[in-house]
């Protein structure tokens, strides 16, 4: 089959891709920019790849007409500003606009289990999306999942960041919430499975796992499993923004994400009972046993997608191509350079750096400006990074986004992401005599900006020069 998938660099899209492939399907992947995607690892499939911005109509005449199915898997809830919901909205109607004058016969949609009298802004704008993207030019298969949970997901690592973070911890009354949890493997399996199914054509199903339990039980089962022993005590008074500014401060998601979950898991998620997983012969896994596993893809740097990674149309709307280009005018720099002899180490390296290798040197300063970010609401350095040795154009890095990956031209770009008065790049290359070149670039925004960058020089002074040396290997002098 040719099948149309969207959201391809997303946490899903990343994990479906490669069923799709190995089944023997022709796949179309939807991406803003190709630069972000790695077509090198799936040598030998029939793989093709579009630029699309679905806010853009524009980009939209890239998207070929010969389609069988569709895969829908878009989400806009981490926004750093405008509304979310009219972006979703905006979203579906322009998919469902080009995708009605394609051959498309199936839609398939991922949404959230919507069974609450009352709903949060998330799940009425899933809701939403999922009335706008009806139509009679084709089918659509809508699957209904709450809480994922796997390596990588943004539920799981806010479960994980709680529990090994607090061993007691104060949280509010939605904790009591109940909703009914599914392990990533299985919604790769629903997904898969209702393609071109008659049965599933314009329906609905609500996919979980086998069990309805609390997100207190949630996060000490998850104790439990990594043999750890975590108290919880409930208080009815925490607000709802006090309850957002204690997950932003203690996990690694953002504040817009935060709030939009506590929203959330104010509203019991609870799938109804259905025949799919009986028509499929899908037995869902157990909450311990979708621990397990995601905890057997870390253990092993196997984690092929992670939520960090997910780029919302809002933050780089057409400029992450143009952040490649470092600007020069208007801009202070501070370049080292030193000749190696071992360039190979050198470059792995740098593609070693942040996460659980830290920055090479002073990692306590890095923290600090980590935490004083996360004070001003940026993301801190909380964020990681998905893979140790793997490094791609999008991936998250800390509070760093990379902009530019590429070993064989052994160059590495780096765009700050924290909170600052102005524009900030790091970059690491080796040129062709060897030589290893360290330069930070900050592009000042107003006075504040230049006063910023004065207050800081004196710090970039020694932290700047040991991690060069610390990256290279101390074994030859810097050059200045």
């Amino acid at each position: 089959m040719r099948i149309l998938l969207t959201g391809s660099t997303g946490y899903i899209a990343q994990r479906l891709l490669p069923i799709l492939l190995e089944n023997g399907h022709q796949v179309i992947c939807c991406v803003r920019d190709k630069n972000r995607f790695d077509k090198s690892k799936y040598a030998g499939f029939d793989l093709e790849v579009v630029e699309v911005d679905f806010l853009n109509k524009d980009s939209l005449d890239h998207i070929p007409i010969a389609i069988d199915v569709a895969y829908y898997l878009m989400h806009s809830m981490s926004a750093k500003k405008g509304d979310f919901s009219e972006a979703e909205l905006s979203t579906a109607n322009n998919f469902k606009s080009i995708i009605e004058r394609t051959s498309t016969k199936q839609v398939i949609f991922l949404s959230g289990i919507v069974n609450s009298a009352h709903l949060s802004k998330h799940l009425s704008s899933r809701l939403s999306v999922e009335e706008a993207l009806q139509s009679p030019k084709y089918a659509l298969t809508t699957l209904r999942a709450g809480i994922i949970v796997g390596s990588g997901s943004a539920s799981f690592e806010i479960i994980r960041d709680l529990v090994e973070k607090l061993p007691v911890m104060i949280a509010p009354k939605w904790i009591n919430t109940r909703c009914q949890p599914i392990g990533i493997r299985d919604v790769l399996h629903f997904l898969e499975g209702v393609l071109m199914q008659d049965y599933a054509f314009n329906k609905s199903y609500d996919i979980g796992g086998p069990e309805v339990i609390t997100y207190k039980a949630m996060l000490l089962r998850f104790a439990k499993a990594r043999g750890l022993k975590r108290w919880i005590f409930t208080i009815p008074v925490m607000t709802p923004r006090l309850s957002s500014y204690w997950l932003y401060f203690v996990t690694s998601v953002s504040y817009p994400l935060a709030g939009s979950l506590v929203e959330s898991m104010k509203v019991d998620v609870v799938a109804k009972p259905n025949d799919l997983q009986e028509r499929l012969n899908i037995k869902p896994i157990t909450y311990e046993q979708s621990i397990e596993l995601a905890f057997d893809k870390i253990e092993q740097n196997q984690v092929i997608s992670s939520w960090r990674d997910a780029m919302n149309g809002y933050i780089y709307p057409d400029r992450f191509k143009k952040l490649i280009e470092v600007p020069h005018e208007g801009c202070f720099k501070d370049i080292r350079s030193m000749k190696v002899d071992d360039p190979e180490l050198v470059l792995k390296n740098v593609w070693a750096i942040g996460g659980e290798t830290g920055w090479y040197y002073a990692n306590w300063l890095w923290g600090i400006r980590g935490f004083l970010d996360k004070l001003f609401g940026g993301v801190g350095l909380q964020r990681g990074r998905t893979n140790s040795n793997t490094l791609l154009a999008g991936s998250v890095i800390d509070f760093w986004r990379v902009i530019l990956a590429d070993k064989k031209d052994r160059r590495l770009l780096l765009y700050a992401e924290m909170k600052l008065p102005g524009e900030a790049w790091l970059e690491f290359k080796i040129d062709r005599e060897n030589r290893f070149i360290q330069t930070a670039t900050f592009r000042p925004l107003g006075l504040t900006g230049r006063l910023y960058w004065y207050a800081i020089l004196p710090f970039h002074a020694f932290i700047f020069k040991g991690m060069m040396k610390n990256i290279v290997g101390y074994h030859v002098s810097i050059d200045r």
